[in-house]
Order: C-alpha cells, then structure tokens, then sequence
C-alpha cells in the first residue's frame, strides 16, 4: 500500500506509528537506473547466448553416426611420435609433406 511519487523521488507507506516517508536523490536515482541498464543488457545478452547455443547444438552432428566411406590417402608416411620407444605409435602424413 505504497504511494511513490517519481517527480519528487519520494515513498510515502503507512505504519503501525503514521506514515513512513523515504527519499532519494537524483544522482542516486539516476545511479540505480544505470545500474538497472546494465543489468537488462547482460540479461538480454545471457538470453541471446543461451538461444544461439541451443541453435548450434542442434545443428551439431550426431556423433552416433559416422561416415561409412572414409577412405585414407593413397600414399601415406608413417612418423614415429618417438623414434627412441619401442612402442609403434606413430603418426600418418600425406607422403609429400615433410617429416619435420
């Protein structure tokens, strides 16, 4: 049961003990309307992020499915990750890149 008057910043309420009156400043007005911007703008951007990635995730592929006719390169070079191991990890390159 509050009364607020916007021309003169006042909050006019009844209590128990008569009425109740709170004041502001313009400069303090003005503040939390800044501040209210601010908030509605990150607001406003936290929403457009959270559409765009549920837009992207759709639009992801199922990685369920995976292509069925991959087919490697025909000249391939096989790279050791370490020459000095006797495991037989290695890498495969295309044979006219360079090994280094």
């Amino acid at each position: 049961m509050a009364v607020p008057n916007y021309t003169y910043l006042k909050l006019k309420m009844l209590s128990p003990s008569g009425v109740i009156t709170v004041e502001s400043t313009y400069e303090h007005a003005y503040d939390c309307d800044v501040e209210c911007i601010k908030y509605a703008e990150a607001l406003v951007e936290a929403e457009t992020l959270i559409v765009n990635l549920d837009r992207l995730g759709s639009e992801a592929p199922d990685s369920k499915h995976r292509a069925k006719t991959f087919e490697p390169m025909k000249a391939i070079k096989l790279i050791p990750v370490d020459p000095t191991s006797s495991n037989d990890w290695a890498l495969r390159i295309n044979a006219t890149l360079d090994s280094k």
